[in-house]
């Protein structure tokens, strides 16, 4: 994957780079629309202000070089540290600790698939999502509800489960009244 294609940046993002860094693992090397599902289902903070980065390099790459958008995907995507604001905060006996307030500056770099990559994908398309993972496992029943199938059928005799005595309660209700 090379870093040659479409960048957008973010910089003075009141937030640390090593929680930039986490989600931005997280996306790199993705295509544009498994990127964004990923940043709408990550639960960090930080993930809202990504996803309005990732849409404005994707737009960059529209507008300035007419590449569509499903034939992007994040090649690159970083976090460089910003500038740092220093405040103190009062302690015991006088003293006082430094409090880093960090900033970050973002990049996400989108670039276009190889033509290999993009014709392979559009095949897969075509032939449909029976090729995926997730696909195949419901297409085949689960192993836990074969066994309970096959327990169900060799134990097929009808009998009270929840009673461990060995009289009928129906019976004796029906002859004392």
């Amino acid at each position: 994957m090379s870093t040659t294609g479409t960048a957008a940046r973010l910089r003075h993002l009141r937030s640390s780079p090593t929680k930039a860094r986490q989600v931005l693992r997280l996306i790199q090397g993705q295509d544009i629309e498994s990127a964004r599902n990923t940043l709408a289902l990550c639960e960090r903070s930080i993930a809202v202000e990504l996803s309005k980065l990732l849409d404005s390099a994707v737009a960059n790459a529209e507008n300035n070089d007419q590449i569509p958008a499903d034939e992007l995907f994040v090649s690159s995507a970083f976090a460089d540290e910003g500038p740092i604001s220093k405040r103190f905060r009062p302690r015991a006996r006088g003293r006082g600790t430094r409090i880093r307030k960090r900033t970050s500056h973002i990049t996400i770099i989108v670039s276009r698939f190889a033509d290999e990559e993009l014709q392979r994908r559009r095949q897969a398309e075509a032939t449909g999502p029976a090729r995926g993972r997730a696909t195949r496992r419901r297409a085949r029943p689960p192993r836990a509800a074969e066994r309970a199938a096959a327990r169900e059928a060799e134990h097929d005799h009808d009998h009270d489960h929840d009673h461990d005595h060995d009289h009928d309660h129906g019976d004796d209700a029906a002859e004392e009244s």
